[in-house]
């Protein structure tokens, strides 16, 4: 799972761009019926969390709990089956596949992840041999590059969250676990596609973490949630959560689906990315926000307590315009950054995508093919007008 939002292709939720989507169009259409509901984003949602309403997920699990939804109907098990499975793996390898940048194989031994990766394109024989004889666990990275259904979820689910959504595969054989106990810096929905996976899930030591963290097993305590998914189950546990999994004895191997969102999406990121260009409008306009501070601030010399006093009477001045509407604090590189990363829209046929005809003038009337696609914005024009190093607001829109 990812460690950082601006990783390589390695870490999940990342440049869904990096290496050309998709790279295999071919990529093994499913004849399993979906029980998914592609009509709508939201509808997409709610048949992934089917039989729970997305009212009650939102109220009682999102951000604050684990959530398990154990499912016995073999069309749900077959669907996820034909997502990604590990018989896969042999056509996969014919397309040039490379250690690190589409899979890492690896396996947590007493309590430390080892890597196995090899050098250069991934070989077929050598990676069963790895997986059979030492155990390892294959992780593969952005599956959706060569799978089109899980294109078409990712997408819909990027539309429904309005943040990039990151996935991964974890094929693990029995008796052995890939990573050791952990915590991510994402909300995760872990679907089981073949198999059976034993997950052990414990009590946050960082609510809502911001970071990938490792957590020695002797100081986590004991397990909150003791679960066995079994194919065509769904787990859901927020970020923060520390958790572990094994594939069971008995079990000849176990596939799951790992989808992440929301990494660097919360109220203090926004904070971070708004108040910059937000206190630059206001002390243009604020005579209050250009007033000199008092002499000797930087040195250390003057009242703590009277200059935290003040900082406090301008931030508080800022809450109150921002409350009655007066300033609109606007999201500008967290919006470019989930446009310029997010996945294009799915469609059917590849040159469905590609722009045809003529640019429309400003008399015509465009017709919108993918419109949770567009989004406007404001932010400082890149073509100045106004005299240098005064930047004024321009229309842009992706």
């Amino acid at each position: 799972m990812p460690k950082k939002r601006k990783a390589i292709a390695a870490k999940g939720q990342t440049d869904h761009n990096q290496e050309g989507l998709p790279k295999q169009r071919k990529a093994l259409h499913s004849c399993a019926l979906s029980p998914l509901c592609f009509d709508t984003p939201a509808s997409l949602f709610q048949s992934l969390i089917h039989p729970l309403g997305q009212e009650e997920f939102f109220c009682n699990y999102w951000e604050k709990k684990p959530l398990h939804l154990h499912r016995s109907d073999p069309t749900v098990a077959l669907y996820y089956q034909s997502l990604f499975q590990l018989a896969d793996l042999r056509s996969l390898c014919t397309q040039g596949l490379e250690y690190a940048r589409d899979l890492n194989v690896c396996r947590c031994i007493k309590g430390k992840k080892k890597v196995l990766n090899k050098e250069g394109c991934v070989n077929y024989n050598v990676l069963t041999k790895d997986f059979v004889q030492k155990k390892a666990t294959i992780q593969f990275h952005q599956p959706q590059r060569f799978k089109d259904e899980l294109w078409r979820i990712q997408e819909k689910l990027e539309c429904f969250f309005g943040s990039l959504v990151g996935s991964n595969v974890y094929i693990t054989p029995q008796k052995s676990q890939g990573l050791p106990p952990h915590y991510d810096d994402v909300e995760v929905f872990i679907l089981q596609l073949e198999g059976e996976k034993h997950w052990r899930l414990y009590s946050p030591t960082v609510p809502l973490a911001r970071e990938y963290s490792l957590e020695p097993e002797n100081s986590i305590g004991s397990p909150t949630h003791d679960i066995i998914l079994k194919a065509g189950d769904l787990l859901y546990f927020p970020r923060g959560t520390i958790h572990q999994a094994d594939t069971p004895e008995g079990v000849d191997h176990s596939t799951h689906l790992t989808l992440s969102t929301y990494q660097n999406m919360s109220w203090g990121d926004m904070l971070l990315d708004a108040f910059p260009s937000l206190l630059f409008d206001t002390i243009k306009s604020d005579i209050s926000m250009r007033g000199g501070m008092p002499r000797g601030v930087l040195l250390g010399s003057s009242g703590t307590l009277d200059t935290s006093r003040q900082l406090a009477s301008l931030l508080r001045g800022l809450a109150d315009d921002i409350e009655t509407g007066k300033l609109e604090p606007r999201s500008t590189d967290m919006r470019r950054d989930f446009v310029t990363h997010r996945l294009p829209p799915y469609t059917q046929q590849q040159e469905d995508g590609t722009p045809s005809g003529k640019l429309p003038a400003l008399e015509n009337s465009v017709h919108l093919r993918f419109k949770d696609h567009i989004l406007i914005t404001v932010e400082p024009s890149q073509e100045r007008t106004e005299p240098k190093g005064q930047p004024h607001d321009g229309w842009r829109w992706w």
